[in-house]
């Protein structure tokens, strides 16, 4: 999308380059000048600035033109370009012509020629015009446009992908937009394989991979270096927080994310209660602070999925989804948890059609003056339901409990008790999802029995899992899969130890692995506690490294 453009319209050529010369002087910076030597000649302008989808701000047209007037001309270029302001360029004895076109052309203004000297008598009237332009001109979106349909998983997955990575986008669904058809009419496409994603440069993606849809909205996928320091796997906060201080402390260091940085806390609306951040700050917001930081400071980030880790030689190779690899010195596992499956009837064949895991700030939106359903009675269900107050009807948190205080911080009990759109059921557990293609209702468990109630998007926030099936038998894990390390190794390990020193506070029962957040067993479940592990993580590193020298 170019400039906005200022089109002058003269017959008389000298007239013309005048007024092109005085707009180019003081406009130039920020818009193109375009001029046209007749009515006729603009109108063909405008039909081709049209279809290049470019926009005219401001029409500047002499009156007496043969052929076609200047009243004429804007008349016939208002349904072309309705927003832009039109200027009628007259002689004293036309005035009252231009004040009858104020009626019949809806002329914005008119002046009297010659306007010498314009700092005074033409450069103040336009300014005033296109100040009044700019403050209704909505440009036309040059991003991503993802048309998709509300209910489809895939069209979830993609949104949900790009809000979470902080990439602009459009949603046009082609049941209630016309302007989605014309786009995979454009295309050469219809709607039958949805989503589409048309990018900024033209081309479009028809139902694309996670993967392959990151690699062309920019993201890095391949590793620029072979071998790393220190190897991250997991941009939540304690992945961030060790890459921040890898990173500033001199350590190559590479954070692999498959999803998008920040990790559950990232899609977190509102953290209240996190250091030296009164009014609070959503998760998106933190997350996109300690990304900036960390790439300033000179670590580096990569958009896969890591698949497993093998030792050889003391060092480590971490293997990625699309069949690279990286080696590494110490590898920092910060994958966090994931919110538990609701284990009932339908969802799992809902999921991402009206049946959600987190995804609050993806959807929020969607659901206006609808009734929202949050499942879960924890911090991150409570900041959820806050979040969609502010766009849904009424939002009911069903939580299995007796009451929010048991699992639930103060401060976000007081403000759900002071939102009147927010319904606190306790003592009530879903039992199935129902519907077809999407949610259309959901049977609950209550302490009047069983329910059955209208629903169309429910979004669970229950428990949290560890994501370590990717990694080795080697590394040790509990029962639930949290990752063992330090002085818990101990007493759990099934195999000795295999050095003479003790592993250090976050290492593994692999040297040279460690462990950090959420992920690691008996952790705390904050986010400031995961920054802390992050943090520290990197002491032990160097720690390590000086070990394996002197060894």
């Amino acid at each position: 999308m170019g400039k906005p453009i200022l089109l002058a319209i003269d017959d008389d050529t000298s007239v013309l380059e005048a007024v092109v010369q005085d707009l180019r002087r003081h406009y130039g910076p920020d818009y193109r000048i375009v001029r046209a030597a007749s009515g006729a000649a603009a109108l063909d302008i405008c039909r081709q600035l049209k279809e290049r989808k470019e926009t005219v701000a401001m029409f500047l047209s002499d009156q007496r033109m043969p052929g076609m007037t200047g009243v004429e001309l804007l008349q016939q270029a208002m349904p072309l370009f309705p927003e832009a302001k039109r200027v009628l360029l007259t002689a004293y004895a036309d005035t009252e012509a231009a004040i009858r076109a104020i009626n019949s052309a809806k002329i914005h203004y008119y002046l009297n020629k010659p306007w010498d000297p314009p700092e005074e008598k033409l450069y103040p009237v336009l300014d005033d015009l296109l100040e009044a332009w700019k403050a209704g001109y909505r440009p036309p979106f040059e991003g991503i446009r993802i048309v998709g349909v509300r209910w489809s998983p895939q069209d979830h997955a993609v949104r949900d992908f790009l809000a979470r990575n902080r990439i602009p986008y459009q949603w046009l669904n082609p049941e209630s937009s016309s302007e989605a058809g014309q786009l995979l009419h454009e295309k050469g496409l219809d709607d039958t394989r949805l989503p589409v994603v048309i990018f900024g440069d033209g081309t479009a993606l028809v139902q694309p991979e996670i993967a392959e849809l990151a690699a062309k909205a920019g993201l890095p996928t391949q590793a620029q270096e072979a071998y790393y320091d220190l190897v991250i796997v997991g941009a939540g906060p304690a992945g961030l927080a060790a890459g921040v201080y890898g990173a500033s402390e001199g350590l190559k260091t590479l954070i692999v994310e498959g999803a998008a940085p920040g990790g559950q806390a990232g899609s977190s609306s509102k953290i209240e209660n996190y250091l030296g951040f009164p009014d609070g700050l959503s998760g998106e917001e933190l997350a996109k602070r300690a990304y900036l930081q960390a790439t300033r400071l000179g670590a580096e980030f990569l958009t896969q999925h890591v698949t497993g880790v093998t030792t050889e030689n003391q060092y480590h190779v971490v293997h990625m989804r699309d069949g690279s690899q990286v080696t590494c010195r110490v590898c920092l596992i910060a994958t966090g948890v994931s919110y538990c499956k609701l284990e009932v009837e339908g969802a799992d064949r809902l999921a991402g059609a009206g049946v959600y895991y987190g995804a609050a700030q993806t959807e929020a939106q969607a659901c206006q003056n609808e009734t929202v359903y949050v499942v879960g009675g924890a911090n991150s269900a409570g900041q959820a339901a806050m979040h969609f107050a502010r766009y849904a009807r009424a939002v009911h948190m069903l939580v299995r409990a007796g009451s929010l205080e048991q699992s639930m911080s103060k401060y976000l009990i007081d403000q759900i008790a002071q939102t009147p759109n927010i319904v606190v059921e306790t003592g009530t557990e879903v039992r199935a999802m129902c519907g077809g293609n999407r949610l259309e209702s959901i049977r609950l468990s209550t302490p009047r029995g069983e329910e059955t109630r209208p629903a169309t998007s429910v979004f669970i926030f229950i428990g949290a899992a560890p994501k370590t099936d990717w990694l080795p038998a080697c590394v040790e894990r509990d029962e639930r899969g949290f990752v063992l390390a330090g002085s818990e190794l101990k007493a759990r390990m099934k195999a000795r130890w295999p050095l003479e020193r003790e592993p250090f506070l976050l290492e593994t029962s692999v040297p040279g692995i460690f462990v950090a957040g959420d992920v690691r067993h008996n952790s705390v479940k904050r986010c400031a506690s995961a920054v802390g592990e992050g943090s520290i993580a990197i002491q032990f590193v160097h720690q390590y490294l000086a070990s394996m020298r002197v060894s």
